[in-house]
């Protein structure tokens, strides 16, 4: 069990318990490599499937392989969580995952590239769902979207920097040492994570009765669907954003994506709380309104400007909604379930970068980059629509 630490709430003056324990420091420190050697191949791998020879449905192809790869995987880790124990899994899959970026070094086919997308793809499925459900653990309930919005940071914080310093490096050292130097990056990861008290397995948890096509968490299913809705763009903007900038002759696309994230690192400063305070309807319309404007800027992209601001509207609007989104998926789920619910929350998320990247990879090809945002905008609109449903259908069974 996680121990307790109390201290001092700043603004109120009341006891509560603390966030910034040693483990959630480790686990946001593990988050952080991990995520800045995955940040450093997202801009570009599709550079070197150029290299390679591959064409723009190519290139969705290998963004899709390795989201589904992971989705695939999601609800059997949910499972192994649950009944092997957090850190069993969360080693296994930074191993892996460390393993297949390093062997891209070596990669001279596409066929030979999918096939270690595919292992990438099990190593992120496995320990991003791990380290969700860690961060879960550790973080007080009552400060849940609080926390998970500082654990959000240090991915962020990887974002602010990782596509960036990986466009840099490329035009510097090869392929096959970026590739090196993610996987120890990977590996930092893992060292980091080796000091960090995991929750144990409870008996209770280990006989309870388990149905067989027990794949998702049903109480994190509406958070979910709405994840993958706004997750969708995901694809056209890490796969072809850097294309697209090229084809239009715009310049800038390293600082598109630092403003990026250094939006979703100031939504870190109060977004989370204002959850915790308020609920999801406070964050959930303001910012996929801030996402849909985004994505109608980016389909215009008459210059830089516009591109910076379409970055700091995108990471504002998606800062605010992500950490809402994911303690909106754990917070209603059984504490032995919340393994599963952080499974069903992220395979969602991975269905629509999956579904997206191939998707716009085709649309891409045959209509243009400029239709990809757009379509992306159309999805905003149906994560609006649907969030109201669901509204709707909460005020109607409260009057019933």
């Amino acid at each position: 069990m996680t121990k307790l630490v109390i201290e001092k709430d700043t603004v109120t003056g009341t006891s509560v318990e603390k966030i910034w324990t040693k483990d959630f420091i480790f686990i946001c420190l593990a988050n952080f490599f991990v995520f800045l050697g995955f940040q450093m191949t997202m801009p570009t791998l599709p550079l070197f499937v150029k290299e390679l020879g591959g064409q723009d449905q190519i290139i969705g192809l290998s963004v899709g392989i390795f989201t589904f790869s992971a989705l695939l995987i999601r609800p059997f880790a949910g499972h192994a969580l649950e009944t092997k124990g957090r850190g069993i899994i969360y080693l296994s899959g930074l191993i892996i995952f460390a393993l297949s970026v390093g062997s891209f070094s070596f990669t001279v086919s596409i066929l030979f590239l999918f096939a270690m997308r595919i292992v990438q793809g099990l190593g992120w499925g496995l320990s991003t769902t791990a380290s969700g459900t860690i961060a879960t653990d550790i973080i007080p309930a009552k400060r849940r979207g609080e926390g998970l919005g500082y654990y959000a940071f240090s991915g962020n914080l990887a974002l602010a920097f990782g596509p960036s310093l990986g466009l840099i490096l490329v035009e510097h050292v090869s392929f096959q040492s970026l590739f090196i130097i993610c996987a120890f990056l990977c590996l930092m990861a893992l060292i980091l994570s080796s000091f960090i008290s995991f929750k144990k397995v409870e008996q209770k948890e280990k006989v309870a009765h388990v149905e067989k096509w027990d794949f998702y968490e049903k109480s994190a299913l509406k958070p979910s669907i709405l994840a993958f809705f706004i997750t969708i763009m995901f694809g056209g903007i890490a796969s072809f954003l850097p294309l697209y900038t090229v084809q239009k002759g715009v310049e800038g696309i390293q600082m598109y994506f630092f403003i990026y994230a250094m939006a979703l690192m100031v939504t870190r400063i109060f977004a989370g709380q204002l959850y915790d305070r308020k609920g999801h309807r406070a964050v959930f319309i303001p910012g996929t309104l801030l996402i849909l404007l985004a994505m109608l800027f980016l389909a215009w992209l008459p210059n830089s400007f516009i591109l910076f601001t379409a970055a700091f509207l995108y990471g504002f609007g998606f800062g605010t909604i992500q950490p809402a989104l994911q303690a909106w998926a754990v917070e209603k789920s059984p504490k032995n379930r919340r393994g599963m619910a952080n499974a069903t929350f992220f395979s969602f998320f991975d269905l629509g970068v999956g579904f997206g990247a191939i998707l716009f990879g085709q649309i891409g090809h045959w209509i243009g980059y400029i239709s990809i945002y757009l379509t992306a905008a159309i999805s905003i609109l149906l994560a609006i629509g649907f969030y109201i449903h669901i509204l709707r259908t909460e005020k109607i069974n409260a009057v019933s």
